[in-house]
């Protein structure tokens, strides 16, 4: 089984690593890392929020940060960039920004459930400019032209 390394930041004591909460998921939980209290948030609200972790990745994947479902559906929050991507080569502190469009507001705890990160392999191409492209069915037909008679 291939491994993820999760270096703690200065000050993370208390937070477990991010895991997968059952045998079945697909994305392991990301929790706030809050050591100076909790953060409210305000409906239009973006706020980037430390998980408490530096990431070595394998060789050829990525990190994608996704919203939690609870957290999305209940309660208003979204992933700005989602999903964001980590890469493989990058060291420093994982950060989750979360949008809220919730009307009321709404307070994130110190080790609460904030993100899932999805680990994906990459595959990189090789680009080539050429003067002509194949032709297809669906041809230059953009947003919204799939299915239209």
């Amino acid at each position: 089984m291939a491994e993820i390394k999760f270096k703690r930041v200065d000050g993370n004591v208390d937070l477990p690593l991010p895991a997968y909460a059952t045998a079945g998921a697909a994305g392991m939980d990301l929790r706030a890392f809050l050591p100076d209290g909790p953060l409210v948030f305000e409906q239009g609200d973006i706020k980037l929020i430390s998980t408490g972790f530096q990431v070595e990745l394998p060789q050829g994947t990525e990190m994608q940060i996704r919203p939690r479902s609870g957290l999305a559906l209940k309660h208003g929050f979204l992933i700005p960039n989602a999903p964001g991507t980590i890469d493989e080569d990058y060291r420093g502190v994982v950060m989750v920004g979360l949008y809220y469009i919730g009307t009321v507001p709404f307070t994130i705890q110190h080790g609460e459930r904030i993100a899932q990160a999805v680990i994906a392999d990459v595959v990189r191409y090789v680009t080539v400019e050429v003067s002509e492209l194949s032709a297809t069915i669906r041809g230059k037909g953009g947003f919204g032209s799939t299915g239209m008679t």
